[in-house]
């Protein structure tokens, strides 16, 4: 069950939270009052009493501005608040009358050292206005850091758009009450610097979106042996060194076993590593068989089009990456029951969506639940925003991860991380929370600029840190 600090609000279920929030017996001005001087505890660690500037708009973003800035200025901190527009809740209006430090207006020649962005907050729906767009980029550029409360003015909560061109790069985003769809969607994400979460009692709300975290997991059993701990079949395709990635990335993933089918002998395989040559439907009928992996380095002709059919005939559950996605076709699953986790990029997303006859349009945690519902499969939609969805509707989102990801092979180590999570016994949906979990870990302790193999090496290691 998702805890309710790991939860993914959307603007009408943080609102429906904060309605409970009320009629339970708080407040808005006290919901505002908790969520302002949380955030405030941020604004002056960075600060490290430098000047500040609260940049407040109309609503109750702005109201929370406006706690912060009496939160710093009862601290002794050099806080002064800069108002876009006049305060127009009747939150935003109390928070103001309580803050005793200076007001400018936006014409204010304001320089310091954190400038905090409470202009407009997750409701928004449109562009800034040029003038509003204008301050808040000049305010930015005269202060050594900025922070976004909540979110940076600008973006749209729901679907991670930026409303608007070029906004400023924050150093860090203070979310409040719950972590919001944008936190973790591109392109608003990669403005908002480092995440935090200011706690104000939010409930857990069934059905969200969760954030993936850390995994917990356990060392074998005392009985264990390789077959229990799980077997992973790597099918071969025309390029070897995707599959030996993936198996590299596999070995460190916990599954006791994994071995290499493949048609013909393998250049450059290691020696801990098993493989079996010959008739690949003969070898696919092993029963001790616990999941297969098809796709990386599969090619897409007509020898990669029997080896994908073969594989979705076995009876065993499969993970399919790569080359194995562009061949997929709902023919292809009509006939197949064991759970599918597919690994799409965001290339082979657009492609499976007009496979299935889906229009690919939405956010992407709107598409991968679509595509995810529509076929059947788990579906893990890669990137520097990931989002992973099951046909069940759960959906989780993966934080940022290291951003030297960014190369050739990488997806090939998700491929095999997650396919040897699903081997061990673990279910298709927390096999690819748990693998996505992995592969940013090992991203975050591998030196860069690391090579996909340098990545797989470091499964091992993530792999240890959950223990």
């Amino acid at each position: 069950m998702t805890e309710a600090c790991d939860q993914i609000l959307t603007v009408a279920q943080m609102r429906a939270a904060e309605d409970a929030l009320i009629a339970a017996g708080s407040s808005v001005d006290a919901l505002m009052a908790t969520a302002g001087q949380g955030a405030a505890e941020w604004v002056w660690r960075m600060a490290a009493r430098g000047r500040v500037t609260v940049l407040c708009g109309p609503g109750n973003n702005g109201g929370d501005g406006y706690v912060i800035a009496e939160t710093l200025r009862a601290r002794g901190g050099k806080v002064a608040v800069v108002a876009a527009l006049p305060p127009a809740t009747d939150a935003a209006r109390n928070a103001a009358s309580l803050y005793q430090g200076p007001v400018l207006d936006g014409s204010a020649d304001r320089h310091g050292e954190v400038l905090v962005d409470c202009l407009f907050g997750s409701g928004l729906k449109r562009s800034l206005s040029d003038a509003h767009a204008a301050l808040l980029t000049r305010l930015a550029a005269s202060h050594r850091h900025a922070i976004a409360i909540d979110l940076p003015s600008g973006v749209d909560s729901d679907s991670g758009k930026c409303l608007t061109d070029h906004l400023p790069h924050f150093d860090l985003t203070v979310s409040l009450g719950a972590w919001k769809y944008a936190h973790f969607l591109m392109p608003a994400s990669a403005v908002m610097g480092g995440l935090r979460l200011v706690d104000i009692g939010v409930a857990e709300v069934p059905g969200a979106v969760a954030v993936i975290r850390r995994p917990l997991l356990q060392a074998p059993a005392a009985d264990a042996h390789k077959y229990r701990r799980g077997l992973l079949a790597v099918v071969a395709g025309a390029m070897p060194g995707a599959t030996l990635m993936a198996c590299t990335a596999a070995q460190g993933a916990g599954a006791g076993y994994v071995k290499l089918l493949s048609e013909r002998p393998p250049v450059g395989v290691p020696h801990d590593l098993v493989v079996e040559e010959g008739d690949l439907p003969r070898r696919l009928g092993d029963k001790r068989i616990s999941a297969l992996l098809v796709g990386p380095g599969l090619g897409r002709d007509d020898e990669a089009r029997q080896r994908l059919t073969a594989v979705l005939g076995s009876a065993a559950p499969a993970l399919i990456d790569a080359d194995a996605l562009l061949l997929l076709t709902p023919e292809l699953l009509a006939s197949r029951h064991a759970p599918i986790v597919a690994t799409p990029h965001e290339g082979e997303l657009a492609a499976l969506e007009k496979s299935f006859g889906l229009p690919g349009a939405g956010s992407k945690v709107e598409r991968a639940k679509a595509l995810a519902v529509t076929s059947g499969l788990v579906i893990v939609a890669k990137g520097p925003d990931t989002v992973i969805a099951a046909p069940d509707g759960r959906v989780s989102c993966s934080p940022r991860t290291s951003t030297w990801l960014s190369t050739a092979g990488t997806g090939d180590v998700l491929a095999g991380t997650i396919a040897s999570r699903f081997a061990a016994g673990v279910e298709a949906f927390q096999a690819a929370i748990e693998g996505v979990w992995l592969h940013g870990e090992a991203a975050r302790r591998t030196p860069p600029p690391f090579t996909a193999g340098q990545l797989a090496a470091g499964i091992a290691g993530a792999f240890a840190a959950c223990l």
